[in-house]
């Protein structure tokens, strides 16, 4: 099992950057695809970004594409959302989530893992 802490949302103006960022606790943190979904208000929860347990492989919404980076550090369980070019429709409450190496990486259509963060509220104004 492994528990997920978000950090790094904020506020900030359409066409800023932020970096959010997901600690994970546990010794086998090397061994789960991580990814990030996100929350608007008054929509249902989306994918936005995976990444394999060796780094190896990303995956990316269509709406993200081009402006955000997903990336890992295993020695420091540690994986972190680049966010550049952002829009005020990327607004919302993103959640940092987990799922072990042997089932399918989180996209869109595989859906999440069991394990989620907190959740970091980002905000982008016009």
């Amino acid at each position: 099992q492994v528990q997920l802490v978000d950090s790094g949302g904020g506020l900030v103006q359409a066409g800023g950057s932020l970096r959010l960022s997901c600690l994970a606790s546990g010794r086998t943190f090397s061994s789960y695809n991580m990814g990030w979904f996100r929350q608007a208000p008054g929509k249902e929860r989306e994918f936005v970004a995976s990444i394999s347990w060796s780094g190896g492989s990303t995956y990316y919404a269509d709406s993200v594409k081009g402006r955000f980076t997903i990336s890992r550090d295993n020695a420091k369980n540690m994986v972190y959302l680049q966010m550049n070019s952002l829009k005020p429709e990327d607004t919302a409450v993103y959640y940092c989530n987990a799922r072990v190496s042997a089932l399918r990486i989180q996209t869109a259509a595989a859906g999440a893992g069991p394990y989620w963060g907190q959740g970091t509220q980002v905000t982008v104004s016009s």
